[in-house]
């Protein structure tokens, strides 16, 4: 499932076809994905000038003139394929086929923006101007946002029994981490992810805090990670898995300097987490 790096990496890509731009042709080639589509997608987003791009948490959305917005979530095997009038300008994948292309944008240049997604636990709907979408509705701050401090975590931490890699997955407490990044930044702070959350001193958040911001922003700069089907809006593969230091490392040495541990892996609420038992704590 795409975390936060890798939609933003998304958006980034997206954002030189669709801001400023007219979408001046749409298509949806099936009636829904994860969730039906909406019946009027096509009616409302043609002709509509793209006033921006954003990013909240998972999610990306098209603000449109006058219209609301587009909400993109790319789920497990969603892809945002950008391919210009002029052959060459951007190369598709051959793996990438054409019958799992279900949402597709037209800007008044020609350039196509196709919802590519073969599992089809992706979605696409609309949002009314003014309005706040449900599913955006309960998130918690922007880790990378001024928001996002380690006064505001303790207090959303206080009390809570839960290990600390639950609650920080917890789309409520911080919007955008998922699975890899959780389990990079606790690495990277000494803090192992079955610690209870309300049981780690201020001082240790506050290292937390700032390890979260810079796996994210280095992640953000390396393209994401591309383990399975992620890639940028351009094609390319994301990077940042050759960084990893615990996750999907099982058996590894530990990375952090002076440590003689081994990465080891246990299963959290159904999901894999790496780390070192030796030097998180």
């Amino acid at each position: 499932m795409p975390e936060l790096p890798e939609v933003e990496t998304v958006r980034r890509g997206l954002a030189p076809h669709l801001e400023g731009h007219v979408i001046a042709r749409a298509e949806a080639r099936r009636p829904d994905l994860r969730w039906p589509l909406p019946p009027d997608l096509v009616q409302v987003v043609t002709g509509a000038r793209v006033t921006g791009l954003r990013r909240r948490s998972k999610y990306i959305l098209v603000d449109l003139e006058d219209r609301g917005s587009i909400l993109l979530h790319l789920g497990m095997s969603g892809r945002m394929l950008i391919e210009d009038a002029l052959q060459g300008d951007f190369h598709r994948d051959p793996a990438i086929l054409p019958r799992h292309d279900h949402v597709l944008f037209w800007n008044e240049q020609g350039t196509r923006i196709t919802f590519n997604d073969a599992r089809r636990f992706g979605m696409v709907d609309l949002v009314a101007p003014g309005a706040t979408h449900p599913m955006l509705a309960h998130l918690g701050p922007e880790p990378l946002s001024d928001d996002f401090t380690p006064a505001l975590l303790a207090e959303a931490l206080a009390g809570r029994k839960s290990p600390i890699k639950a609650a920080l997955l917890d789309q409520r407490i911080v919007a955008g981490l998922g699975n890899i990044y959780v389990s990079e930044a606790l690495s990277r702070a000494g803090i192992d992810p079955r610690r209870a959350s309300g049981r780690i001193s201020d001082q240790r958040i506050a290292a937390l805090v700032r390890h979260i911001r810079d796996v994210l922003t280095e992640a953000i700069a390396a393209g994401g990670s591309s383990l399975r089907d992620h890639r940028q809006a351009t094609g390319e593969l994301g990077y940042f898995q050759h960084s990893f230091r615990v996750y999907g490392r099982e058996g590894a040495p530990c990375p952090t300097p002076g440590c003689t541990g081994t990465i080891r892996r246990v299963v959290q609420s159904g999901r894999s987490s790496f780390f070192c038992p030796d030097c998180q704590k």
